[in-house]
């Protein structure tokens, strides 16, 4: 397999799990039922191998010997983009189950797998990336327009989504009314906003997104 050139629209599964006749298994009923799939035999190798650019998520057996599904989940979540993850097992250990759930599993499922529950599994694994996903493109794109005004217009920017008015921020900056009326325009025109309950939205959506990343 080789690496990505650049990220692909269509979702994959990434089967990884160390039992060759589960894996070939699996990776026959994902294909029959229309998904992209690509099989590992090793934690390792799927890390080795891995874009997280390629939308999908990954299916993972917990109880692997080199480095078992919850050390890949974390590895997974660590990473630039986090991939959703669906878990198998063995036995149903619920301890296990708990921690991989609050850690962002998308489900825990028993083997043998009913058919049926894998592939809806699967189907709210994609949604839920294609959302994060969007999720983080929509930041990036306000992270860039923020980092295009100068200090000056950020400490407006701050005292406008909080509600005050310009000849209180000119008060409180040391500078007249005026001023601050330009630095506003300057404002809405690199956050590409038409008001400021849209430039509000803005500051809290972004304030969120910092709240929810693990950095």
């Amino acid at each position: 397999m080789t690496g990505l050139s650049q990220p692909e629209h269509r979702p994959r599964v990434f089967l990884v799990d160390d039992d060759e006749r589960i894996l070939k298994a699996l990776s026959r009923l994902l294909r029959a039922a229309g998904f992209d799939v690509e099989a590992y035999e090793s934690a390792r190798e799927f890390l080795d191998r891995h874009d997280s650019r390629a939308p999908g998520c990954a299916v993972l057996d917990v109880g692997m010997a080199e480095l078992d599904g919850l050390a890949l989940q974390e590895a997974l979540v660590a990473g630039d983009s986090p991939r959703p993850v669906v878990f198998l097992t063995g036995c149903d250990d619920i301890p296990t189950s708990v921690k991989a759930m609050k850690a962002g599993a998308i489900d825990y499922l028993t083997k043998p797998v009913d058919g049926d529950a894998l592939i809806r599994a699967i189907e709210a694994a994609f949604d839920f990336d294609r959302s994060a996903r969007e999720q983080r493109q929509t930041m990036s794109i306000y992270a860039a327009r923020f980092g295009s005004l100068t200090p000056r217009e950020r400490e407006v920017m701050e005292q406008v989504v909080a509600g005050r008015l310009n000849k209180q921020i000119a008060h409180d900056l040391g500078t007249v009314e005026k001023t601050i009326k330009v630095h506003r325009a300057h404002i809405m025109e690199k956050m590409q906003v038409r008001s400021v309950a849209a430039l509000v939205h803005i500051a809290e959506q972004m304030r969120a997104g910092k709240a929810r990343s693990p950095r």
